[in-house]
């Protein structure tokens, strides 16, 4: 049967007095709305979850910190709680304390970030370099110390510094040099060296992978063209792993906000260079520890705004320099 004869018998069955023959169903808005909902369906645990985990504990830190408690009398009685919006923002402002730990973070995240991330990429292209022999054995043992918990490695680089036993000051004391670990101005790296020690290796292997997504054919092609080892990670290589660099260099300043294994557990050791507010976080720990949850909810509100903030400013210049 031609394509028009189909219109031909429709007019004849009409004629004949004969009902038209039925057209296609159409799904209705309410068959279509069930569908636009299943995908939701699928997302619903992780909503569950992260509604679970995250948004309720901020939530309740953020009204926690809306109050203040007082305490009337000699203190025999339970201290009540008082809404007092800007209460305990105010007194951690003026918290000399709160205000030194989050400059000593800053100027850790300033040093501490980018000597890691440099080191991390050099390990990265020493260890995707053609010529680089044991180049599995060398990731592996660049990769190993974050393997060790953090707070392992802390308790090993404490037998490091320390002043009784340690061998690197052993090491340099028939020239006559002992580094005071502990000094305060000098703590403050000794931590950073730590961090160091146990993320370089993490951030290697992401920019590493990085490495591994450029084309062959595109390296293949600077060497034809006579470009070095060098030319090549300078203008082909480093480029190409400016995501990863950018990804790993936020990681690793939230993670530099978040300091709190390592000094704590120097502390004991530290002959009170490392105090109970050397971090922010440590400060909002010391503030748990004495009862004040509402005061420890709002210096985690500020960190948490802090680094927001620092993180979205980051983003933004990164994002205008690759689009420039």
């Amino acid at each position: 049967m031609t394509q028009g004869a189909a219109p031909a018998v429709a007019r004849h069955h009409h004629r004949a007095g004969g009902a038209p023959p039925p057209e296609p169903s159409r799904p209705t808005a309410a068959k279509a709305r069930p569908r636009r909902w299943k995908p939701l369906l699928f997302c619903a645990p992780f909503i569950v979850l992260f509604a679970a985990t995250y948004v309720a504990p901020i939530s309740y830190a953020a009204g926690s910190s809306l109050f203040t408690l007082h305490r009337s009398g000699l203190g025999l009685t339970a201290p009540s709680e008082v809404f007092d919006p800007l209460g305990n923002y105010d007194r951690a402002i003026h918290d000399g304390g709160f205000t030194a730990s989050l400059g000593r973070i800053a100027l850790f995240g300033v040093v501490q970030v980018p000597v890691m991330l440099v080191l991390a990429l050099v390990l990265a292209l020493l260890i995707d370099s053609r010529s680089t022999r044991g180049r599995s054995f060398f990731r592996l043992s660049s990769f190993l110390p974050y393997a060790i918990p953090g707070v392992s490695a802390a308790l090993v680089w404490s037998f490091m510094y320390s002043s009784q036993s340690s061998p690197i000051n052993r090491l340099l004391e028939p020239l006559g040099v002992a580094i005071p670990f502990f000094d305060h101005d000098v703590v403050l790296w000794s931590v950073a060296n730590v961090v160091t020690w146990s993320w370089a290796g993490y951030n290697m292997i992401i920019i590493y992978a990085a490495l591994q997504a450029i084309p062959a054919e595109l390296l293949e092609a600077a060497r034809m063209d006579g470009a070095s080892a060098f030319r090549i990670a300078w203008s082909i290589k480093i480029p190409a792993v400016r995501g990863a660099l950018v990804l790993t260099a936020v990681f690793s300043l939230i993670g530099s906000a978040q300091l709190f294994n390592e000094p704590a557990v120097l502390q004991p050791v530290s002959d009170g260079s490392v105090s109970s507010s050397f971090t922010p976080i440590m400060s909002a720990q010391s503030a748990l520890a004495a009862g004040n949850y509402h005061y420890a909810a709002a210096q985690s509100v500020l960190l948490a705004v802090l680094v927001g903030a620092v993180s979205f400013v980051f983003f933004r210049l990164t994002n205008r320099g690759e689009q420039g």
